[in-house]
Parts: structure tokens; sequence; C-alpha cells
């Protein structure tokens, strides 16, 4: 019996997803796309301070071994053969930035997640030294200057943390996102370690020219960090190096895309035009513009899709980020105490199957696309005595919908031919109401647009609530579909976007 199944699955591929929110591993065939296994666990998130976000990079390394190595078991369990496994690929959040010690593996500091706000006064010092009629940022990066990015956040920890600025003096420093950080202590660390990003997290930097696809001295000048610290560029499909250490050790690493650019390559859509959205953490849209940068006038980014092979073109998306999605369960579940696991929130939000005119706006991290405005907080409006914990749990599963039809909204018209489908996936794809509330408000005409335009005017009072800033608190149908989220690229038969995978929350 064993023998057979390991006839029929042939080579296998693994592939570590590393999100905000969790860090899993996931092993697939390579001949029926079929998940064998896979194993999940969550990844904590640190708010030091008021618009703080920090994750220990140290913790989420350990996650992605203690992922692999239960995972081998379960394989083990089913009598499946861990040999089998040919490849592994990367899947990573974007922006999170690292700093270590090239000659301790040691990080320097917390990774600073991309919600992070910290680095406000540092975007506004900046922004005031790029000329209006030059917005060369923009123009090399396809991103507008924003606590997002890992540039102002590496800026950040160069102006105040000791350790790293004299590592850095002392040529001992290496920064990544976390794609990096994770790739060189994979494949051996101190002792030889690949320090490499691909194409599309080093997008997410604002360090990058995404016409040249290299590392932009300009950019570099303009933020002030010095070149030899950054890793070496390569394409999302590729063997970076060989696993040094557990169950998998000499296995290759052969493909590496950030999370966003892993889910549209994982939904297949390769073509001008085609779009998904992923519901995580945050929310994001991104639409297939080919190889072509097209520039937003409305708020979306400009950024890379992937490039799948070191030979290969590039290709570009459009998108529209949210910053706040999932993370608003995991607020009513670990702050407000509303929901005791994230799936209650389906089943509250079903008993009354309204908000009643409760509208949360979930900018905790400011407004991204299309407004990108960091003064924004977020807001519940909208309440009377007869609001209860149902009313808001609907109100916060609306908002999700309401902030995808806004970046909707602005991709179809920097698009000019508006969407006829729209592919999704994420965790939250799995709750029944979110994806009907989704398939109403972007579609049914009367009904959705009245409590569109009504939490739009929330959107509006949630602005300018913060009016200063110091450095210490915070320097025409769409169908909705779920698949599974992976493809298979190279001879090495590596796996991306696989964070993605139907039924897995």
């Amino acid at each position: 019996m064993a023998a057979s199944n390991k006839s029929v699955l042939g080579p296998l591929v693994g592939a570590v997803d590393q999100g905000t929110s969790s860090t899993r591993f996931l092993v697939f065939s390579s001949k029926t796309a079929e998940l064998l296994s896979h194993h999940q666990v969550e990844i904590k998130q640190e708010f030091p301070r008021e618009g703080w976000v920090e994750q220990d990079p140290k913790e989420i390394l350990h996650s992605v071994y203690e992922c692999i190595e239960k995972t081998c078991e379960k394989l083990g369990q089913l009598n499946i053969d861990i040999s089998n496994i040919k490849a592994i690929g990367v899947s990573n959040q974007r922006e999170t930035t690292v700093v270590w010690d090239k000659l301790t593996g040691e990080p320097l500091y917390n990774a600073v997640v991309w919600l992070d706000l910290r680095t406000q006064s540092t975007v506004e010092s900046l922004g005031k030294r790029i000329p209006r009629s030059n917005n060369f940022v923009k123009s090399k990066t396809g991103l507008p200057l924003s606590t997002y990015f890992s540039a102002v956040k590496l800026r950040w920890l160069l102006d105040n943390v000791r350790k790293v600025r004299k590592a850095v003096e002392e040529k001992r420093a290496l920064f990544g996102t976390i794609d990096s950080w994770l790739i060189w202590s994979l494949t051996g660390g101190v002792n030889g370690g690949v320090h490499n990003t691909d194409v599309t997290n080093a997008s997410r930097t604002m360090l990058f020219n995404i016409h040249s696809l290299e590392w932009d001295k300009q950019l570099c000048e303009f933020f002030g960090i010095p070149m030899e610290i950054l890793p070496n560029v390569r394409s999302s499909s590729e063997i970076y190096g060989l696993m040094k250490a557990g169950a998998l050790e000499g296995v290759p690493i052969s493909g590496c895309l950030g999370d966003q650019s892993a889910a549209l390559v994982g939904q297949m859509c390769f073509q001008n035009g085609q779009a998904k959205n992923t519901y995580g953490t945050g929310c994001f849209l991104l639409c297939n513009t080919g190889r072509t940068c097209v520039f937003s006038d409305h708020g979306l980014l400009t950024t890379v899709a992937y490039k799948l092979g070191r030979d290969k073109p590039v290709y570009y998306a459009l998108e529209g980020s949210v910053a706040i999605a999932g993370a608003v369960i995991r607020w009513l579940r670990d702050n407000l105490g509303i929901i005791k696991t994230s799936e209650e929130i389906e089943k509250l939000a079903k008993e009354v199957g309204t908000s009643y005119g409760c509208y949360f706006v979930p900018a905790f991290s400011g407004l991204y696309a299309p407004y990108w405005e960091p003064s924004a907080r977020g807001i519940i409006c909208g309440l009377t005595q007869f609001t209860n914990k149902c009313h808001i749990a609907f109100a916060a599963l609306e908002a999700v919908c309401f902030q995808t039809r806004e970046i909707l909204d602005a991709m179809n018209r920097d698009c000019g031919i508006p969407l006829s489908h729209l592919q999704v996936d994420g965790g939250m794809t799995s709750n029944k109401i979110l994806m009907q509330l989704q398939a109403d408000i972007l579609y049914i005409p009367v009904e959705s647009e009245i409590r569109y335009s009504t939490w739009k005017k929330a959107v509006m009072k949630s602005m300018g609530w913060v009016t200063t800033q110091s450095p210490e608190s915070g320097d025409p149908s769409i169908f909705c579909s779920v698949s599974l989220g992976f493809f298979i690229v190279s001879s090495m038969v590596m796996l991306i976007g696989a964070r993605y995978i139907s039924g897995i929350p």
C-alpha cells in the first residue's frame, strides 16, 4: 500500500507561508496538486506603543522550523516518504523590516511590521525633500511615500536604534524583508547563508527601481541607506540555496514571492486585466497589467507582480492595499473580547443579518488605498441603545467589503474597463456571510449603494483624527470563487502561492 502511494504521488513540493498572523508549511503532490498535509501556528504581534507593531524574527524563524517538522511527522503517519519533497517555495508578508548581525545571526531589533505607524514623522520630513515637479520616488518605485514601506522603517531603525547603527558602521548588518531573513537562515545563516530577495519583495522596499529591476542609487542616497546591507535581487523562480538543517536538509529553496504576488500567481491571473482579492490580515486587490507599468490616478500602487525565471520577462500589477481586514476580527477577539475565536464572527453576524445602521471604519493604521491618509483612526458610528455585539460584528464584516468596493472602483477607473470577474482567496473566504456580503456590495445596484454611501460618510469622519504626531507615539457582475491557490513552475517543480488554499483558515 505504501509503495503504491509513493508511485501515485510522485514528486512532492513544499511551501512555506509566513504571514502576518500565522506561519504554515504545506506539502502538495506535483502531479495532482493535492494538498497532502500542512501545519500552522499563530504568530504573536507586539504593540509596545500606540501605533507600533513588532514581531520577533527568531519566533518567526522557529515557527517555520516547527511547521516543517510537524508537517513531515504528519506525512510519516500517512506513510508518505518525505524524501519525495524535491523543492520548497517561500511566500511571505511583505514590507516588514528585519536587520540582523551577519556574524552572530542575531536580529538587532524586532521586525518592524508593515502595519507600523512610528515612521510618520520620518515620512513627513522626507516628503518635504521631494520636488513637487519631480516625484522621483513614485516614478521609480510606483509607491507613495508612506509608513507602509520598508525604506522608512529602515531609516527609523538607523536613526533610533544604536545597535543597528553600530552594526551598519562596522559592516556587520544585513537588511531584508521576511523572505530574506528566512532564506538566509534556512540556507545556513552565519555558515554561508544566502542573502537574497526576489523582485516582488524588493519592489515593496521603496529602494528598488521597478523599471531597471535594480536597487536604485538615488533612492538609497535619498533615504540614507547603505547599499551594501541590501540583499541580492533574484527572480521569483530559481534555486537560491539548499536547506541546511531539519527534516528537509538538502532540499533546494527554489521559489520566492511576496504573499500578494503569490496569490495572483496562485489564482492563475496571468492575463492582462485578470484580478484577485486576498482577505488576510489586510485586504489586497491586484490586477495584472502585463509587461507594462500602469500608474494610477486613483490612489493605487504600481508593483512587480512576478518574474518566473532568471531569463523570463517581468510582469506588473496595479494594487489596492487595505491595512485592516482580518485584523479587525482579531481585534474584536483579543481587545474587546466580543468573540473567543475568529470563527464566531460569522455566527454573531448571522443572528442579526444587518448592522442596523452601525458603521465600522477600522483605520487602526491610518487609511491605505485609495486615500493614503495616516491621520485617520478607527471609528464605530451610528450606535443606538439597540446596538449590540452582533451588529458590531456584522459592521466589521461589512467594512471589509466596503473597503474592497473602494479599491475595485479605483481599479475600474484606472483600467478603463470594469472588471467582470474577481478571484478571491485568504482565510476570511471561508466566512459565508462575508462572501455573500461582498457579492451583494459589488453587484446589487440599489440596496448596497445606500449602505456604501453612508459608510463613505463614516470614512470621512475617521480622517484628521491624529492632528499632531510626536516621534515617540508614532514616528457588471462579480463572481467570487475560492481556488486551490497553487502553481508549479520551473523544472524544479516549485510551488508558490500556497497560503491561499481553499478550506485552510
